[in-house]
Parts: C-alpha cells; structure tokens; sequence
C-alpha cells in the first residue's frame, strides 16, 4: 500500500503543535527551573491552544539534574481536556517510572521511545549499541502498549555530528521497526541542523509513501538558521505535525556535546507567525504565544531566539492570509 502521489506534495490547511520549552528547551540550562515554575508554564501553553505539551523527560537527574523533579511535576501539574502531556523515556527503568506514575494517577498520556540513525549517537547519547536500544525499546513498547499513545524518535535521521551521513533507507527500516511494535507517531530529528529543505522534502514524501498509517512529525533544531524553510519544506511533503520551542532554546545536555555553536529548537513564535502568515491553522492563540514567549525570557533571565517577539506579527498578515 503506497500513499496518493498528489498527497505527497499538499500542504494542511491545518497543523499540530507540540511545544517542547518544559523539556528539550530547559534540558541544556545549567540552573534548575522550580518545579512550580514548569508547572505554571505547561499549563500556559495548554491553556493557549497546544494540543501536545512536552512536560518532562524520566531522566537519570545524574544526567540531568534538571528533571529530577519529573513525578513531583506531573503530580501538581493540571489537565486540560485533549491535550497530550508527553513524557520522554530513554530506557525501560524510565517507562517502569512513567507506568508507575500513571497507575497513581498522575501521569503522561504520551511517552516517547529514542534511538538514533548512527551508532556514534547512539554510544554517546544513549549509552548503548543501537541494537541494544532497540530491544530497550522493543521490550519499553511492550510495557507502554495499551498505557500511553506512543511517540517514536529517531535522532540524528539527518545527519550525524560524529559519523555525518545518515543513510536515509535506514532511517525509513527504523519507521518501519516503530511501525511494527504498534507505534504510530514516528519523529525524525535533525538533531544538529544538517538538513536542507531538499533532504527534508525527500525523506519525508519517501516516509508517508512507504508508510502511510504512520504519522510523520519533524523535531528540527535550528543550529545552522535553517529550522523554518526545513519546516516549510516538510510541509510541503504533507508533514502536519511539528516540535517547536518557546524563544528557540534546547538542545542537548550540557553533558552530551556535540560541539560548539547555537542547539536550540525551531522558535514556537516564529513558526506560528509564519504558519498563520501561510493561512495555515495552528489552533495557538497569537497574542497569548507572546505573552508566554515573554515569560519564558523572564524565567531564564536572559532575551531568547525570538524574532517575532522583537519585531512584532507580520503586518501583512491579512492580506497574505485571503491570497493564500
């Protein structure tokens, strides 16, 4: 079964975000954000129209001291009607932790099972052997099957800082061993912005082809400035769901580097505003966004990667809107 030639190639009128501040985006910060802190924010972006939050990450706080504090967040954090609070889980001890907060009933609705494209990624981020990782998540779908919606991650899908290229037949092999353990959220991640909008397009009309019960979503990071065409280019391969970061932050723990330069997300503000610009629904309340987008700079003390939020929506926007 292969997917409709033309629906490889049309852009959604509409569009599904998930805002990843509360995890990737605070992942890398050297200072921990108080619990309360995270859960007023989570519940902002919910609040103003994310139907996916990324709430917390289970964590070694060893690792990553900043998640420490995952079930004690989940316990005071609200629930808003269909959204999807998710959890990222990198081993099975993390999903036996995310089982045990669900059945105390303060749980994610939404795990997320990693493994990356290259073994050099797989040895410094995971700390094992893609093989490995993949009977971890094999035996981590197991235990979550029936429990969470399960969200597929395959890092690096578009290059590797350690190895460089990926090849793309194996990335498609690793939807497909997602596919067959029931999980049929699949995300490709340009971990560190080697994408192009020509690489972006081609991976992801070969995926919806080849596989099309799975729903693609693109986790980009902006390292090298080019998130939004790699963004739009996904669009363009029918992609509809998107990872995004309040003022462009994260990346990877301070103690995973990759090397030097800018790891933050695709900025949530800045995408919204081009989406909505597109007449592309996102659902995402525009004034609300930046307001968040201002709390989330008050929170980290510093200005964020947020051109919108210092140059204002595009003033075009209506009549750009009714051409579209």
């Amino acid at each position: 079964m292969t997917a409709d030639t033309n629906s490889l190639n049309t852009v959604a009128a509409e569009v599904v975000l998930c805002e990843c501040f509360a995890r990737d985006g605070l992942q890398h910060e050297p200072d921990f954000v108080p619990t309360e802190t995270k859960v007023a924010l989570i519940d902002r972006f919910a609040a103003i129209g994310f139907p996916r939050v990324e709430a917390t990450s289970y964590s070694n706080p060893k690792v990553v001291p900043q998640f420490g504090d995952a079930t004690e967040l989940l316990r005071a954090l609200p629930r808003r009607d269909g959204v999807m609070y998710k959890a990222t889980c990198a081993n099975g001890h993390a999903v036996t932790r995310a089982l045990a907060d669900r059945e105390a009933g303060i749980g994610a609705n939404e795990v997320s099972l990693l493994v990356s494209a290259s073994s050099s990624h797989s040895e410094r981020n995971l700390k094992r052997s893609r093989d490995d990782q993949w009977e971890n998540v094999r035996a981590m779908a197991d235990a979550a099957r029936g429990n969470f919606r399960m969200v597929g991650t395959i890092s690096v899908a578009f290059g590797c800082p350690f190895e460089g290229q990926v090849d793309a037949q194996q990335v498609l092999r690793d939807v497909g061993r997602f596919r067959d353990l029931g999980v049929t959220l699949v995300t490709l991640g340009d971990t560190t912005g080697m994408a192009t909008p020509q690489t972006t397009r081609a991976l992801f009309r070969k995926m919806r082809r080849d596989f099309p019960d799975v729903t693609p979503i693109a986790h980009f990071h902006d390292t090298r400035a080019t998130g939004l065409v790699n963004y739009v280019a996904a669009l363009e391969a029918g992609v509809t769901h998107f990872d995004c970061a309040m003022g462009g932050v994260g990346g990877h723990p301070a103690k995973v580097q990759y090397g030097g330069g800018h790891t933050g997300n695709v900025c949530t503000e800045d995408w919204v505003a081009l989406l909505d610009a597109m007449g592309v629904r996102t659902g995402i309340d525009l004034e609300g966004m930046l307001e968040a987008a201002r709390e989330c700079e008050t929170v980290l003390g510093r200005q964020l990667h947020s051109r919108v939020l210092r140059s204002g929506l595009n003033p075009l926007r209506a009549v750009l809107q009714a051409a579209a």
